[in-house]
């Protein structure tokens, strides 16, 4: 099975790549409004007095150290969320006790993840006939050093499996131990595509709105649009 000691650790390299998130959850005002950990501290703990759902919109923020958080940065909540907004239920390199910044190459590859995932959920919802969800297209910068690249690892290994993350978490909680910044892979949904899971925020440089999607239920995802661009 592969862990992060099989794994050759990755140069610097600045990447820009795409990520997807339901429009319904909205940027966290908190980490976009201070450039550093200080004015977190104090302004959290002043808006906390009179915010009673501001520790809900932050998330469990016991879950990332704080130098983890890039504040300042253009998009710090996008780039903050996953990590302290964790899905219990897991995803591919993580069994739901920390969490994973997914990005993906080019846009196509981001929505060909998530598309999967939204039709393996809503699949399961009785008498969902129609539906319309709405996504926010980021485009994100990071430098990937200290990722580790799994691109060599053959598609054939358990940690590519289309249907069980057993292998693959294994390898996710191997390279968090081992302070890995992330991880390069071969996308599973999209053929060719490359992605990338972030064990870690404090590398990326940006994460900028450009687009927004929807994508249509009828009984499953029969269609996915582009719904406008967003210069920035």
């Amino acid at each position: 099975m592969v862990t992060a000691q099989d794994l050759p650790v990755l140069p610097s390299a600045n990447v820009r790549a795409y990520r997807l998130v339901n429009s319904k959850f909205p940027p966290i005002a908190i980490f976009d409004d201070v450039a550093s950990v200080d004015e977190f501290e104090e302004l959290y703990a002043l808006q906390t007095m009179t915010n009673p759902r501001l520790a809900n919109q932050a998330g469990r923020l016991e879950l990332i150290p704080r130098p983890d958080i890039p504040f300042g940065i253009p998009g710090c909540s996008y780039a903050a969320a996953p990590f302290t907004h964790v899905n219990p239920d897991g995803s591919r390199f993580s069994d739901g006790s920390f969490g994973v910044l997914y990005l993906a190459d080019v846009m196509e590859t981001a929505i060909a993840e998530v598309r999967y995932h939204q039709q393996a959920y809503w699949s399961n919802v009785p008498d969902l006939r129609y539906e319309r969800f709405v996504f926010r297209g980021l485009t994100v910068r990071f430098d990937e050093r200290e990722a580790l690249d799994v691109l060599d690892v053959p598609r054939t290994d358990p940690v590519y499996a289309s249907d069980s993350y057993q292998a693959s978490r294994v390898l996710g909680q191997s390279a968090l131990t081992a302070g890995a910044a992330g991880l390069r892979y071969h996308s599973v949904r999209q053929p060719e595509g490359v992605c990338w899971g972030l064990l870690t925020p404090r590398q990326v440089a940006s994460v900028v709105q450009t687009a927004h999607y929807e994508m249509i239920w009828s009984g499953e995802i029969a269609a996915v649009h582009k719904l406008s661009t967003r210069v920035g």
